[in-house]
């Protein structure tokens, strides 16, 4: 239940930094209310992930899966950069978050 918790917490969040994408800094209503609403669910949704996973395993996963999806993002559908130094920064960021459950994993 825990993992599917972080998921859609992740879910969240990266849809919320999307949509910030879109509201121009804060100047147009509907992508700044999704913003809003993405990011109070990803955080609800992240405390109740903590009940029953440890705050540095959830964490990591969120940040490092938000942060690699987000960049992703941009990049496939946002016209962001994409090259290989970008792929590795990605790549690091998903193996630091593989290292940090291994060796905290229980």
């Amino acid at each position: 239940m825990g993992y599917g918790l972080l998921a859609a917490a992740i879910a969240a969040e990266v849809a919320g930094t999307t949509a910030m994408k879109y509201s121009e800094g804060f100047t147009r209503l509907w992508p700044s209310l999704i913003t809003v609403a993405g990011y109070l669910l990803a955080f609800s949704l992240l405390a109740q992930t903590l009940k029953t996973l440890s705050v540095g395993t959830a964490y990591a996963i969120w940040a490092g899966v938000g942060t690699a999806a987000v960049a992703l993002i941009g990049m496939v559908f946002l016209g962001e950069s994409a090259g290989p130094v970008k792929a590795a920064g990605i790549l690091l960021v998903i193996a630091g978050v593989v290292v940090l459950n291994l060796g905290g994993a229980h």
